[in-house]
């Protein structure tokens, strides 16, 4: 007796910790929506939209399996260029410095990022600068011959042609 005493007194005690929860019900508020009647379609436009996706695709399969390189062959073309380079080392050095350019840039775009304005002020000088650069380049046919005239420059340039 002296049990059942002691765990009415704490289940009392736990539910008086407890909070209390509704025992009504609630309904929503919102209502919903009505069901929509299904889309009839007869059989004979199914299969024939089918039937006409099917050879479509069949036709694409069989261009693109004509058309595609062997991996194989890939891997050969670059095994055969890998092996005509005659400064390996200034490749791999000149690729490992790439890939750390790119990681340091993206490291300072992010902190560029963190500030507060200072996104918007460059987004800013950004269209401002392109604004110039349609009106000063691209909207005049003179203008556009200048920066084509331009550009065969530098190519040249870089070409070493020049």
């Amino acid at each position: 007796m002296a049990t059942a005493f002691a765990a009415a007194t704490s289940s009392t005690a736990i539910a008086g910790v407890l909070p209390r929860l509704p025992t009504t019900t609630t309904t929503p508020r919102c209502s919903a929506l009505p069901h929509l009647p299904a889309r009839s379609f007869s059989t004979s436009i199914k299969q024939v939209s089918v039937s006409r996706r099917s050879s479509v695709f069949q036709i694409k399969a069989s261009e693109d399996a004509s058309s595609s390189a062997d991996p194989n062959e890939l891997f050969n073309d670059l095994k055969e260029k890998w092996d005509a380079l005659e400064n390996k080392s200034t490749v791999i050095v000149y690729g490992g410095g790439a890939v750390v350019a790119i990681w340091l840039s993206s490291i300072v775009v992010g902190a560029i990022n963190s500030v507060p304005l200072l996104p918007k002020i460059l987004e800013l000088v950004g269209l401002g600068y392109t604004g110039w650069f349609v009106y000063r380049y691209l909207l005049f046919k003179s203008s556009r011959k200048e920066l084509a005239t331009d550009i065969e420059s530098i190519k040249k340039k870089i070409a070493g042609t020049e």
